[in-house]
């Protein structure tokens, strides 16, 4: 076999195992700044661009430029600038089908760390008319309980200093909204594309808590120009593994710095509320409502609590892949009932969707092996991610005099798993921002019970309902007793 092609624009040409762009990426524009360039990013979004630009139509405005903000950001600058912002996205089918594909949606790329100006100036442009996040549930600096945007972190303190380089969203996007202001630049519009509950007015409270803090006047102009649509988006997407760059090179020929994997499966469900024109999402595959909320409730409380009640209980029990867990009648069961008997009842009616089989379909995309997404992603960043989709649920089901046992086991079995083992003795490593805290709390609750749970920040006044503490106290002493099988068992007996 001959070397692999290293991926850039002028090697495009001699691509022949992987599809490429038809069209004419010199012609194309950047109308999009996003922050927050993952994989999901690249598996999501930037794909739907993609055959937009394919497919014509006056899109050749609407290319992407990326911004990184974090130190960790360095490596997707330095994979994606020497390709010309181009990479492969390799879908992989639970039949064992393979297809690999280039995108080329994604245009420029700047790390704000090394020209803050450069990043202010393209989203100060006029040709920039939509600003897309990306950036983790954790990164819109609010409680998922009270919803008060946190202006005491050391980042948010450094960008309300007068005349500071920014170094958050906030910071950036409220920057740059003064200078088009100042210059007579209509606003552009704020697409939150992150799992959290009415996104597009989370990223309208916090941004304009921050340009409150910052300008009041600002903030007054951000109220009245500044649209942030809802939306609900939708495919698994692993980490990058370790093997995926050889894997395409082999079978492709093509040599990418990060390629991306993910599930056949794609939705987007997208508020049609922007201020600044929009490409036309609905000719490919997006669909645009008036109301977004009810869809990105069920995504929410089913595939992405789901997630964690499979994720938490899978780590007790030692599994590394979700497939495999998914695969555990055990496991396989709690999801089913989680979805059909607690998290269900807390939905409005969703237009069009036909709940069982959403459920069913869910349930056989987590079962998909090919993919191999891990255990420990859906584990990661739990203090983010269980205050946004699965307290909602418990406390709506409190709210309506009913039980959540089995929600309340899985924050159970998040507990026990930040002691810092796993039923079999194996060490748990915990991947996120609160670490030690969560261990702290978690070894404490030995001796003092609510101790992780009496947090009102993630928690609220759970810690003060019995129709949670009563089953989460007996599941966590049970799941220290008899481990995580037996428990399982027990509560799918009840």
């Amino acid at each position: 076999m001959s070397a692999p092609i290293d991926l850039n624009p002028a090697a495009l040409p001699a691509i022949t195992e992987a599809s490429v762009p038809a069209y004419d990426r010199a012609a194309v524009r950047p109308g999009i700044v996003h922050f927050g360039v993952g994989g999901f990013h690249r598996a999501h979004q930037a794909v739907y661009v993609d055959r937009l630009l394919a497919a014509g139509a006056d899109a050749a405005g609407w290319g992407i430029c990326g911004v990184g903000l974090r130190p960790a950001d360095e490596a997707m600058r330095d994979a994606l600038l020497p390709q010309g912002g181009l990479y492969t996205l390799t879908l992989k089918h639970p039949d064992g089908a393979v297809e690999t594909s280039v995108v080329g949606s994604i245009v420029d790329y700047l790390y704000a760390p090394d020209d803050a100006r450069a990043v202010l100036e393209r989203l100060a442009a006029p040709e920039t008319r939509i600003v897309s996040l990306t950036i983790t549930e954790g990164g819109y600096n609010f409680s998922a309980v009270t919803g008060e945007f946190d202006a005491e972190t050391a980042d948010v303190r450094h960008d309300l200093e007068s005349g500071a380089s920014p170094r958050t969203v906030f910071g950036y996007v409220t920057e740059a909204l003064r200078r088009r202001r100042d210059r007579g630049v209509p606003a552009f519009t704020v697409m939150s594309c992150d799992n959290i509950e009415g996104n597009g007015h989370v990223a309208r409270r916090t941004l304009t808590a921050f340009a409150r803090l910052a300008d009041p006047a600002l903030a007054d102009w951000i109220t009245e120009h500044v649209r942030f649509p809802n939306s609900m988006v939708d495919r698994i997407t692993p980490a990058t593994p370790p093997g995926l760059r050889e894997e395409v090179a082999t079978r492709t020929g093509v040599e990418d710095r990060w390629p991306v994997v993910a599930e056949p499966y794609t939705q987007w469900m997208l508020e049609d509320a922007f201020g600044a024109g929009r490409p036309r999402f609905e000719d490919v595959g997006v669909q645009v409502v008036d109301d977004v909320e009810p869809y990105e409730l069920m995504k929410l409380r089913l595939l992405n609590a789901g997630h964690q009640g499979l994720g938490h209980f899978a780590r007790l029990l030692g599994y590394e892949y979700v497939h495999d867990a998914a695969a555990d009648l055990d496991v396989r069961e709690l999801l089913r009932r989680y979805m059909q008997e607690e998290a269900r009842p807390t939905l409005r009616p969703v237009p069009g969707i036909d709940l069982d089989d959403y459920i069913q379909t869910l349930l056989d995309r987590f079962s998909n092996p090919a993919i191999a997404d891990t255990v420990a992603r859906l584990c990661q960043d739990a203090s983010d991610r269980i205050p946004k989709w699965l307290v909602p649920v418990i406390v709506a089901r409190l709210d309506e005099g009913a039980a959540a046992p089995l929600a309340a086991a899985v924050v159970a079995a998040w507990t026990h798993g930040c002691e810092g083992l796993d039923d079999a003795g194996a060490a748990i490593v915990l991947n996120d921002r609160a670490a030690d805290d969560l261990t702290r709390r978690a070894l404490r609750s030995r001796t003092d019970p609510l101790a992780f749970v009496a947090v009102p920040d993630l928690f609220g006044d759970l810690a003060d309902r019995p129709g949670f503490t009563e089953p989460y106290l007996a599941t966590l002493a049970a799941l220290r007793e008899t481990g995580a099988r037996a428990v399982l068992r027990d509560l799918l007996a009840r």
